[in-house]
């Protein structure tokens, strides 16, 4: 196979192994924010960070993959 295929492919598998390990995680932590939202602000704010870049960078990985998945196409049938 060629290199992009497998560059490919191990980025989509990769970057889905993560965030499918993070996220009861994530899932944990938004429900801590839940029942806190009320009482303690501050408290809530490191987790709301980390919920936050959680989703920017499964955005990101998102984008980066039906780009790869794209030009790896592009490449060999257009």
């Amino acid at each position: 196979m060629e290199l992009m295929l497998w560059i490919t492919v191990s980025f989509i598998i990769f970057g889905f192994v993560v965030l499918v390990s993070m996220k009861k995680n994530m899932e944990n932590k938004l429900a801590f924010i839940k029942t806190n939202m009320e009482n303690n602000i501050e408290s809530t704010k490191g987790s709301t960070k980390l919920i936050v870049w959680w989703i920017v960078g499964t955005t990101v990985w998102g984008i980066v993959s039906m780009i790869l998945i794209v030009g790896w196409f592009h490449k060999y049938f257009g």
